[in-house]
């Protein structure tokens, strides 16, 4: 594979075989072949870039219309009626594969799905503070 081909990619393009869900100009979604669970699913968009940030509104846009329709369909199927979507941006970030996707793990009565161990740290008021009003104007920008 050369720098800019993925093992996504080349599910994309057809050149490696995969367990389909749907198909459609924008986006693909298939089963992962290492699940946590039965019925993890990646939703991916046909867009080549490596992370969230990056995807253009017409991507994204494809994305959050599907990623409820994929889920209910899984949960359907699988019988399971909790699930993760998980997606990481960046190594440090946990991402392993270097184009935009999305984990819809499902969770079941027997453990079988996501497993972590969150860790959380209570939040800083004046921090906070200060941080929601610069990311508020500049989505008010069009940033």
């Amino acid at each position: 594979m050369s720098e800019e081909e993925t093992i996504f990619s080349l599910i994309i393009d057809g050149r490696i075989p995969s367990y389909k869900l749907y198909e459609d100009e924008l986006i693909i979604a298939i089963l992962d072949i290492n699940p946590f669970s039965p019925g993890h699913a990646l939703v991916i968009p046909k867009e080549k870039v490596a992370t969230l940030d990056k995807l253009s509104e017409k991507s994204s846009a494809a994305i959050g219309a599907l990623l409820p329709k994929i889920s209910r369909a899984i949960l359907n199927i699988t019988g399971a009626t909790e699930f993760n979507v998980l997606q990481n941006n960046g190594k440090k970030a946990f991402q392993s594969v270097f184009h935009v996707h999305f984990h819809i793990i499902p969770k079941f009565e027997d453990g079988r799905g996501l497993q972590f161990p969150f860790k959380s740290t209570p939040i800083d008021h004046e921090e906070a503070s200060i941080m929601s009003e610069k990311i508020q104007q500049l989505l008010l920008q069009g940033t």
